[in-house]
This record gives C-alpha cells, structure tokens and sequence, in this order.
C-alpha cells in the first residue's frame, strides 16, 4: 500500500470513532465516490484493529494543574487531536476560559501543523456565533495550545427539543448558524 496521505488519515480519524455500522456505512459512500480512498482507508482501519491495545492511547499522564497564566479546572472535550480544558486565566483578569492542547503523543510535525492551521483559522473568525480565540503559546513540554472564550450549552438539537421549539424557531436557530459558516468560508476556511 502506497504512503497514506493527509486526506486518508483525515477519514480514518473519523471512521475509527464510527460504530462498525456507521463505519460500514461510511466506507460504502466513500467507495461510490474514491474507490481508492475508501480502499486505503480499509486498509488503515483493519491495521488499527489488528494492533488492539498497542495504538490506543497512552496510559494518562498526570494533567497539568496550570498551562501558562492558565489553571485547568476540568477536562471538558476531546478532539482527534486536541483535548478540551475549562480553564481560569489567572493574569492580567480572572475569567474561565477553554484552553485546547495537543494531546500527548500527537505531536507530530503534520499534525502540530494542522494543529496550528485551526489555532490560526480561529483567530481569523470575528461573528457573534463564533467562540473568539483570546491567547495561544506552547506547554513547558513544547505542545502547542489556544485560548477560546467558553461557551456554555448544550447541543443545538437538544435545546431544540428541551425548550420545545417550533419549526419557524427552528428555522431561525439554523439560519443563525448558517451565517456563522458562510462567515467562515468568506474567510477561507471550509468545515468539515
């Protein structure tokens, strides 16, 4: 098998996370649209199976209390390559923020970079729908990482459904969000 490229590891990412239904699902669309993808990607899914525990993460290291001028209160999320803190900056204000770093092992060149790449895109963004990247900097350890304003919520389809909306309200909630994307993709940033 050739070398994987960027793009197969991009949907290997997200087909590992998938239940083996929705992968199967997903590997099936793909290959009505990049047989070859879909078989490198096949190919990347059965060596990960094979490995069992060998590639899953590290045991966990024990989690700073404190990255920069930042404490770090809670995990809050997890990304393919980041990991989610609430945090409260300390200086020059007291306020609690998220603070997004590259999880431990996965630091590699490429994926620093694309690390970096969204740390950038963020910055970028200025619409009221878009959390504003307020800091960045590197660990003691040399892992990047970024400072977002939190945001507190649940998922827009269980408000929806608790606040018991109405199709119009609905409708206007996602209109919101549209603008937030179309704002991002004036800036050259497409969403996967």
């Amino acid at each position: 098998m050739p070398e994987p490229t960027l793009r197969d590891w991009d949907v290997f990412a997200e087909a590992v996370e998938l239940s083996a239904p929705e992968r199967t699902a997903l590997l099936a669309k793909l290959g009505n649209v990049d047989p070859s993808l879909a078989r490198r990607v096949e190919a990347l899914l059965a060596a990960h199976d094979r490995a069992g525990t060998f590639l899953a993460d590290p045991p966990p290291a024990a989690t700073p209390t404190h990255i920069g001028r930042y404490r770090l209160i809670e995990r809050i999320g997890e990304g393919g390559f980041g990991v989610v803190y609430l945090a409260e900056q300390e200086e020059p204000v007291r306020r609690q923020v998220a603070l997004k770093v590259i999880k431990l092992g996965m630091d590699t060149a490429s994926t620093v970079a694309r690390f970096e790449g969204e740390r950038q895109a963020l910055a970028l963004m200025d619409h009221p729908n878009i959390a504003k990247v307020l800091d960045g900097g590197e660990t003691d350890t040399g892992r990047p990482y970024f400072v977002m304003e939190l945001v507190r919520g649940v998922p827009i389809t269980r408000y929806c459904s608790d606040a018991q909306l109405t199709m119009q309200a609905r409708l206007e909630l996602f209109i919101q969000v549209c603008h937030a994307v179309q704002h991002a993709h004036q800036k050259g940033i497409i969403h996967r």
